[in-house]
């Protein structure tokens, strides 16, 4: 099972985030994520959080809606999606889409993306769709879809990266090592439609950006 996360960040684009959507994923709104859900005309399966971001009129109509509404305190540690995301986790889905994870807030951006490194989620394939870029982490294989010119980064997080071996990339890397703090893995180009990355141990972020096309 596939589950599409709705997170409270910005999501311009709503033509694409309605093309990504698959029968049978099981939706889920992180609290305000849900007025990206309204905006889209899309019922979640769940709404998950503290709720400080949605009105008692739009909880109201999730709820009539069928949706399952998790309430959480204000006063927690976790943020909505990583409620969102362990949610998931515990109902099976072995892969995870979040849409809507980058906003205004730096600060809640990055948490987001490190919420990969999280102990509890690393059986989940996650990924984040934001416009023309996409995000994800590499715990062991990525197998990476785009075409020829989209550029790839690989940055890694938590510490050094070892034995990091590329496929399909310009500038191939073959059991080396990428440096945490460096920027020797940034802007890479994908040559054709498809390209793996490899590594032995660590945690990477692949981030692709999609180029326009001609």
């Amino acid at each position: 099972m596939r589950a599409v996360i709705f997170a409270n960040g910005e999501l311009k684009d709503h033509a694409l985030a309605r093309s990504t959507l698959q029968a049978g994923d099981l939706i889920i709104a992180a609290d305000g994520g849900g007025r990206h859900c309204l905006a889209l005309g899309i019922e979640p399966a769940v709404v998950i959080g503290d709720f400080d971001s949605l009105t008692g009129e739009e909880l109201e109509h999730f709820k009539t809606q069928g949706a399952e509404i998790i309430p959480h305190p204000k006063r927690k540690n976790e943020t909505d999606l990583e409620l969102a995301l362990l949610y998931a986790a515990e109902r099976g889905a072995k892969e995870t889409l979040v849409l809507g994870a980058l906003g205004g807030r730096l600060d809640m951006t990055l948490s987001n993306f490190l919420l990969t490194a999280h102990d509890q989620l690393r059986q989940q394939k996650i990924s984040f769709l934001a416009g023309k870029q996409r995000v994800y982490p590499v715990y062991y294989q990525v197998w990476i879809e785009g075409q020829a010119g989209d550029v790839v980064s690989l940055i890694p997080i938590g510490g050094d990266v070892e034995g990091v071996t590329t496929k399909g990339l310009e500038y191939p890397l073959k059991d080396e090592t990428l440096h945490f703090g460096a920027t020797r893995g940034i802007s890479n180009v994908l040559l054709g439609n498809a390209a793996t990355v490899t590594i032995q141990s660590g945690l990477l972020l692949c981030i692709v950006l999609s180029q326009p096309v001609d």
